[in-house]
């Protein structure tokens, strides 16, 4: 299928790290198709630091894809970013699904090491074209204004050939960068009406350079909770989630019941999104795993239909489109 639907953290919910573990034993024999980790290194609360739960992940599943939701380039060393993502697919036997971004602009990092996030987005654009060639050449040369490097080669290279590379964000900078790099697009807090026109922006840029992005390779994601609005849960969530967004909560949260979560899939499916990166709103381990329960069991089984429903939509969307040459 298509459509696939995975599970991330933002914060880190657990009382430890058997928790933790626990859960994701729990979503491996659940059925979950991916576990994703936002990024965060500056903060007071509490996140786990992404490359290291890709590689923690690598060892502790044997069927589970996992992704970073997703990782800024610009706090990181493209030669070393590049070798970790390597080692890590290697150690999963094919399983990583790296996602890069330039970083949010409202990210507490550019204020805590002293940079403006402007101009960021040219030293990106060098670093994953130097990524994107130490995953596939023997030898990378690169004089760029930001990097320079000499002969550089990584070994072993990825199992995946090509490695994936999934790019964040919706501006048209963003835009421009996954049409140029990208072989996918993951959304963060943008909802669907939003994300319909980044989609289409996405494949004209991508078809004018001549490597169009397969259909099924755009993802979105939004928090959910079975529940109510008024818990205290869901009012920590939606605060938390109109501080980073700047968006009303009910726009970027799903609370209710499988109907509520099963009707913002849908609304994504319609303008074009196949994967999925949704986050349970819970704030101790037996609501993680009671969360995640109900999502196994009353949303998973709607995939198929939401697959066929996603079919129909992009077949619709292509018709309109040989009509419109035509």
């Amino acid at each position: 299928m298509a459509v696939a639907a995975g599970l991330g953290l933002a914060e880190f919910p657990f009382s430890g790290a058997k928790a933790f573990w626990r859960w994701v034993e729990q979503c491996e024999a659940g059925g979950i198709d991916s576990l994703w980790q936002t990024e965060r290194v500056v903060s007071t609360e509490p996140f786990l630091e992404v490359m290291s739960v890709m590689a923690g992940l690598a060892g502790a599943t044997e069927r589970l894809k996992f992704g970073m939701n997703v990782a800024a380039v610009g706090f990181r060393d493209p030669l070393v970013l590049a070798k970790q993502c390597a080692t890590i697919d290697v150690l999963s036997g094919g399983r990583f699904l790296p996602a890069f971004g330039v970083g949010s602009p409202r990210a507490p990092e550019w204020a805590a090491t002293g940079r403006p996030p402007k101009g960021h987005g040219a030293a990106a654009d060098e670093a994953l074209e130097i990524i994107a060639r130490l995953w596939t050449e023997e030898r990378v040369t690169f004089t760029g204004v930001h990097y320079t490097y000499r002969d550089a080669a990584i070994a072993p290279k990825p199992v995946q050939n090509p490695l994936p590379l999934w790019i964040g964000g919706s501006s048209a900078a963003a835009i421009a960068r996954t049409a140029r790099f990208g072989n996918g697009w993951l959304g963060g807090f943008e909802p669907p009406a939003e994300v319909g026109p980044t989609i289409a922006a996405i494949k004209r840029a991508a078809s004018r350079l001549k490597r169009p992005i397969e259909s099924s390779h755009f993802g979105a994601g939004f928090g959910f909770r079975f529940g109510s609005w008024d818990e205290p849960e869901t009012e920590r969530a939606a605060a938390r989630a109109a501080a980073r967004s700047g968006r009303d909560p009910r726009t970027v949260l799903a609370i209710g019941d499988a109907r509520a979560v099963r009707d913002r899939l849908a609304a994504f499916v319609d303008v074009g999104i196949a994967k999925f990166v949704l986050r349970p709103i819970a704030w101790s381990d037996a609501d993680m795993e009671a969360q995640t329960a109900r999502f196994v069991a009353e949303v998973l089984p709607e995939i198929p239909t939401l697959d066929r429903r996603w079919k129909s939509s992009i077949a619709a969307t292509e018709a309109l489109a040989l009509a419109a040459l035509g």
